[in-house]
């Protein structure tokens, strides 16, 4: 049993926790980068699907997406330096912050790939078809008409995505990454005051993650900036939108583990 609920505790441990903020932002924003990269290589081949590659990019998918985070986090900082022993490489030094970031970008770009996949599918083929009839190339047409229109469509599955990652980085403290929830298991150790501390923690979180949620917002509207008219040519675009993105969220497989036949 821990020592009673004392209040005080709770404000007491904001700025203890706080501090280590910056490391779990920086787990976050790290993983992104990996995650995004990765992504639009796992979603080329299966836009375009390229064989073989094709194939290897829904293992990987299903790989990602059907394991525990937890589970991935262990056998990236345990078993990566072993293989790459046997092509005399040896990372067994390297800072598991690096082995973290690995695991959670790619971790990320599996859901990463489902996004980009369904978001660019979701786009209406007549307007590509269109953008060619009227002399465009194919980067053109991609950079021009598909990739404005999938970005916002992707807008908000990205934000749930950014803040489901946010929370994710909790498990980092499993292979001694000292980010907040780490922290947070030291101070309730420590005082054993540990509700007050989770509490503490929760309250960080939450505030971040609606502020995240608010940025992104922004970021969504300021993509969507040209649908404010009310005319009804904007109204028919936003209809449109509407069902470009129920198409995206139907094509995002829910299906777990193994590779697609």
């Amino acid at each position: 049993m821990g020592a009673p609920f004392d209040i005080t505790y709770v404000i007491g441990y904001l700025p203890k926790l706080l501090s280590t903020l910056g490391m779990t932002l920086l787990i976050v924003g790290g993983s992104l980068l990996v995650g995004i990269v990765v992504g639009f290589l796992i979603a080329l081949p299966r836009l375009y699907r390229i064989p073989v590659l094709n194939t290897l990019a829904r293992v990987y998918v299903s790989f990602f997406r059907g394991t525990p985070i937890l589970i991935q986090l262990f056998l990236f900082y345990y078993g990566l330096p072993e293989i790459l022993k046997l092509a005399h490489l040896d990372i067994s030094r390297a800072p598991v912050l690096v082995f973290v970031i690995i695991t959670y970008g790619l971790h990320t770009g599996a859901f990463m790939s489902e996004t980009i996949r369904a978001s660019v599918s979701a786009v209406d083929r007549g307007q590509v078809e269109a953008a060619y009839a009227v002399g465009m190339t194919s980067y053109q047409a991609f950079t021009r008409i598909v990739l404005p229109q999938a970005m916002a469509i992707a807008v908000p599955v990205f934000s749930n995505l950014i803040i489901a990652l946010l929370k994710d980085t909790s498990l980092a403290f499993s292979l001694g990454v000292m980010e907040m929830t780490g922290k947070a298991q030291t101070l309730g150790s420590l005082t054993q005051h540990f509700i007050e501390a989770y509490i503490s923690l929760a309250l960080i979180y939450l505030v971040v993650s609606l502020t995240l949620e608010k940025l992104l917002f922004v970021a969504e509207r300021r993509l969507l900036r040209h649908e404010q008219s009310d005319d009804a040519e904007h109204r028919r675009f936003r209809l449109q939108r509407k069902n470009s993105y129920r198409r995206m969220v139907a094509s995002i497989d829910s299906g777990k583990g193994g590779a697609e036949a």
